[in-house]
């Protein structure tokens, strides 16, 4: 039996599609082993957002290519956006490469492995029928399940390789990924992340989003329900509605702004403008007061004057967003503005950076000590990175929390009071009696005895019925929003 060794870099996609390989393979007969010494299939599946991944990526596989010195019969292939992006160029970066399969080839990927042991194998073909319903993912341990519910995206923003790597925008069938939820509850995990580049925009058979969030938060023995990533002009008032109806549907939002100025936005060509994104995120809070929002920043695009930057991060001071992904600018090859001079140098982006990240690092340690002496739900994921008797988790608002485990295992739900909190983390101690053990893989659960109910949902509800004369009335500055938090 062949055995195969996969490394995953990138996205929650790239995570939910190194599980899709490996359930190909594994149907196909090979064997997963933990080290590429033991492999005969040493595989990467790869990210291609940024330009320092890729460098990164092509050291490592030079790296592995060294196991084919030892054993000159091992295959080395690369998988994932990254092949798409270089495709041949890839083999001549990395010597020893035997494989380049884009993100469309996956089904197929064992033929394409029988091909290469005879001649270096390219296949990158974008498939705008291919979803991969009918494969069986196989999932690696833990309490979080991703469910791609959408590949491809066609917004085209110009700074962005996605839509040229992972092609156009098709969704699965909402039957095809209720049966997938379905699945992964009775195999025990506790919360679902629905997937897709732009996951909002979902459409299949006149199910919509909102319709579709409706139906995962109706599956028995749900715990937790995310999505990520949103795209603003995709946020309709309907999806708004049904989060915070649903109440598995977890009160945060991933919501990418990038700038603040309209004409770096229209450079973009992210298809909204600062007062449509500030009116968006007013009719969030409005409708979910408990909501935890993050977002992207880039700063440093091209033609980016010192007054567009100074509009970003006043936003950022008024927004006062819970968490971002900041980056300075960096041109992609086969993306609009690679055409374009890269005008901004690179120490103003590297200053513009360090101030955002500043202030927003600010923002979030301010959003988080003040929920020191709170009581908050905990789904405990393992160990804490630092120190073998802590625990660590998330909470609904997808806050880090570190705590002694008292006994706790991953996938139980505690409750933990809030006693310091930096920018990045919680630590706490557990509360006694506030346990509840995770669900047996065959439907089996206990009850969460002494548990509080959790506050989030109730309040969400309670508001609905004032909902559609407020988020009709006139929009206010972001800054006079407060960040009244039920849980926090």
């Amino acid at each position: 039996m062949k055995t195969f060794y996969l490394e995953t870099y990138g996205c929650q996609m790239n995570e939910a599609d190194s599980e899709l390989v490996t359930g190909r393979l594994l149907e196909a007969g090979y064997r997963k082993v933990e080290s590429p010494g033991e492999a005969d299939i040493i595989l990467a599946n790869t990210c291609a957002v940024r330009e320092h991944a890729e460098q990164r990526v092509v050291g490592r596989l030079n790296e592995l290519g060294r196991h084919k010195l030892q054993r000159p019969g091992v295959i080395l292939g690369v998988l994932g956006c990254m092949s798409q992006h270089l495709k041949e160029g890839l083999l001549k970066q990395v010597g020893r490469l035997d494989l380049v399969a884009g993100p469309d080839s996956y089904r197929r990927l064992p033929a394409l492995i029988e091909e290469a042991t005879n001649a270096p194998r390219l296949d990158c073909d974008l498939d705008r029928a291919e979803t991969y319903a009918g494969l069986e993912p196989v999932r690696t341990e833990g309490v979080r399940a991703w469910v791609t519910i959408l590949r491809g995206c066609d917004k085209f923003c110009s700074f962005c390789i996605v839509p040229h790597v992972r092609g156009r925008e098709r969704c699965l069938p909402a039957d095809a990924i209720l049966a997938e939820v379905r699945e992964v509850v009775r195999q025990g995990f506790k919360e679902v992340v629905l997937l897709g580049q732009t996951v909002n925009s979902y459409q299949h058979d006149g199910v919509s989003f909102a319709e579709l969030l409706r139906k995962v938060n109706a599956v028995e023995g749900i715990e937790r329900i995310r999505f990520t990533s949103p795209y603003p002009t995709d946020m309709t008032d309907d999806a708004i509605a049904a989060m915070a109806e649903c109440e598995h549907v977890c009160p945060h939002l991933h919501l990418p702004l990038q700038s603040a100025a309209d004409a770096v936005l229209e450079r973009m060509r992210r298809g909204y403008t600062i007062a449509e994104y500030d009116a968006l995120v007013h009719r969030l809070r409005v409708t979910i007061p408990d909501l935890a929002l993050g977002t992207d920043l880039i700063v440093g695009f091209p033609d980016e004057t010192e007054a567009e930057y100074q509009a970003t991060l006043d936003y950022v001071k008024s927004g006062r967003f819970d968490s971002a992904f900041m980056f300075k600018y960096s041109p992609r090859p086969g993306t609009l503005s690679a055409r374009w001079d890269d005008t901004v140098p690179e120490e103003v982006k590297s200053r513009r950076l360090q101030e955002v990240i500043d202030t927003q690092e600010g923002i979030s340690k301010e959003i988080n000590q003040a929920l020191i002496g709170r009581e908050v739900e905990v789904l405990v994921e393992g160990r804490a990175r630092r120190g073998d008797t802590d625990a660590s988790g998330k909470t609904p608002h997808f806050k880090t929390v570190v705590f002694p485990d008292g006994g706790s295992k991953p996938g139980d739900l505690v409750t933990v009071e809030v006693e310091r909190a930096t920018g990045h983390s919680l630590y706490g101690r557990l509360l006694p009696g506030r346990l509840r053990h995770r669900r047996h893989s065959h439907g089996g659960s206990t009850e969460f005895a002494g548990r509080s109910p959790h506050e989030g949902p109730v309040l969400r509800r309670a508001i609905r019925a004032k909902l559609d004369a407020m988020v009709s009335a006139p929009q206010r500055s972001l800054s006079l929003i407060p960040l009244e938090v039920a849980d926090r």
